[in-house]
């Protein structure tokens, strides 16, 4: 059974999960679909074709699934998906995907968004992710796994995020940022490696090792820096270095750092 307050507003053809908790003068959508175990605070509007996995709380006074603020955008069949075990607090806004973007935003698992946190649309989040206090994605951006966005900080479209990146709170992200980075600034540039956050990630000090010699090869060469992460990429066999190094290749918005 489902706890939904009275003044709730279910549109008819919703799927409401079991042991959903729904709060006061909330309005959920036709076409919403609200997995198991969620909590939906007072004052939330979730609409669009918007699913929602299990477990994920939503706080008061978010919106979800509304259109998205592209004004290209003429009511096409778009969706915003939302994995598990995801809490968004007070008042954030998560926009589905266009046309030309896919057609899909896409969340998933384990993330915190913490308050006024805009998920534009055709987002691509991936899992453990924590974006602080009006952190603000514009359109197409990409962050992977364990990322985290310090507050006030804005991102500018089809700009990617790699995994285990942290960007320090009131910076302002235009370049795509290699996997575990440390990004600030306005114009944030790259200061190191997220050595805090790789600590905590990986067991192995032979892993952190691994990627602090491929840090200082990459970014205090003299070579161009794609050359260097051709190079490093045919020599290496640890996968992370693999990864950084491939999302270094295969960047589009270049990546901003300064050598010393």
């Amino acid at each position: 059974m489902s706890n939904i307050h009275t003044t709730a507003i279910i549109e008819d053809g919703a799927q409401i999960g079991e042991n959903v908790v729904i709060g006061a003068y909330c309005i959920i959508g036709k076409n919403v679909k609200i997995g198991d175990n969620s909590v939906i605070d007072s004052h939330t509007i979730i609409e669009g074709k918007t699913t929602i996995g299990k477990n994920n709380h939503i706080f008061s006074h978010a919106t979800i699934g509304t259109i998205p603020q592209d004004l290209k955008f003429k009511g096409e069949d778009v969706e915003l998906i939302i994995g598990d075990n995801n809490k968004i607090r007070e008042y954030t806004l998560f926009n589905p995907g266009t046309i030309g973007g896919g057609a899909k935003t896409v969340i998933g698992n384990n993330n915190f968004f913490m308050g006024y946190v805009h998920v534009a649309h055709d987002c691509k989040i991936g899992n453990n992710c924590i974006l602080a206090n009006c952190a603000t994605l514009a359109g197409h951006v990409e962050i992977d796994d364990f990322v985290v966005i310090g507050g006030m900080t804005p991102i500018h479209q089809f700009c990617k995020i790699g995994s285990g990146v942290m960007v320090g709170g009131g910076s302002v992200v235009t370049q795509d940022i290699p996997p575990f980075c440390l990004a600030e600034g306005n114009r944030a540039k790259i200061k190191g490696l997220n050595l805090t956050g790789l600590r905590r990630r990986f067991e192995k000090r032979e892993d952190v090792d691994s990627l602090k010699a491929a840090y200082k090869t990459l970014f205090r060469g003299h070579k161009p820096l794609k050359d260097i992460a051709t190079e490093l990429l045919n020599e290496t066999s640890d996968n992370n270095v693999k990864m950084l190094c491939e999302f270094i290749l295969n960047t589009t918005r270049g990546i901003p750092f300064e050598r010393k």
